[in-house]
């Protein structure tokens, strides 16, 4: 187990700790020498964490004293690290901006070992963006969470133009473009609308409130079924 990693469960350890935990508990618990807890004791107290004790009679954390509300391990924050990467390459300038602020967030919540791995620049996420789309994806997503139906000026794959009432109820992201999952009221059935082909989208002022997980549910399913006819052919 990696330092930052031991440091945060021992913080964890003697916030739920009703009282006093020795080294030997912990280094037990943590599968590592005691030798070891006593320089990671010696680690968060330079750090100010008020933990008080000492050998032999064990430690505690001083009353009143609290985790921050984000406290991850090393392999959380390396999972957040690159999911906040990703965003960069979706082509959603709303995400991305929304990824920065989560970023400075987390690096202010989190103390100096896990933040060190926010400020290492060790993962990338690498690949271009997507072009711009004329869609604000924004847009649909807000469409998406409110149920409001979107007015698509759409290009389809032969390139003629339409005109569709959709009901968007998924997006997905890829590294080229973006597909909207909904259901088409021209078609009457579920489609998807890849962002890079979309004219201009409006919303309506019209609302399928209560339906959207229906028909997510509809498309799970439809695709599973999909999914297992093609592994049996």
């Amino acid at each position: 187990m990696r330092k930052a990693s031991r440091l945060f469960e021992i913080i964890q350890i003697l916030r739920l700790a009703k009282k006093p935990v020795t080294a030997a508990t912990i280094a037990e618990q943590l599968e590592v020498t005691v030798r070891s807890v006593y320089r990671d004791i010696a680690a968060l107290q330079a750090m100010r964490v008020p933990i008080e004790g000492g050998r032999g009679i064990g430690y505690i954390l001083r009353p009143g004293f609290d985790l921050p509300p984000l406290m991850f391990s090393i392999e959380e924050m390396e999972a957040i690290v690159l999911s906040l990467a990703l965003l960069e390459r979706t082509g959603d300038d709303e995400l991305k901006q929304a990824a920065k602020r989560v970023g400075a967030k987390i690096a202010g919540a989190v103390p100096p070992p896990l933040r060190q791995t926010l400020d290492a620049n060790a993962l990338h996420a690498w690949g271009f963006s997507p072009a711009a789309a004329a869609v604000d994806l924004a847009l649909v997503r807000r469409a998406i969470r409110d149920e409001e139906k979107l007015d698509l000026a759409y290009r389809d794959e032969a390139g003629r133009d339409t005109q569709r009432i959709v009901r968007p109820i998924a997006l997905i992201y890829y590294a080229e473009t973006a597909n909207i999952v909904a259901w088409c009221e021209l078609r009457q059935a579920i489609r998807n609308f890849r962002s890079d082909r979309i004219e201009d989208c409006q919303p309506t002022g019209l609302w399928f409130k209560g339906e959207g997980d229906q028909l997510r549910q509809a498309w799970v399913d439809g695709w599973e079924i999909n999914a297992a006819a093609a592994a049996g052919t």
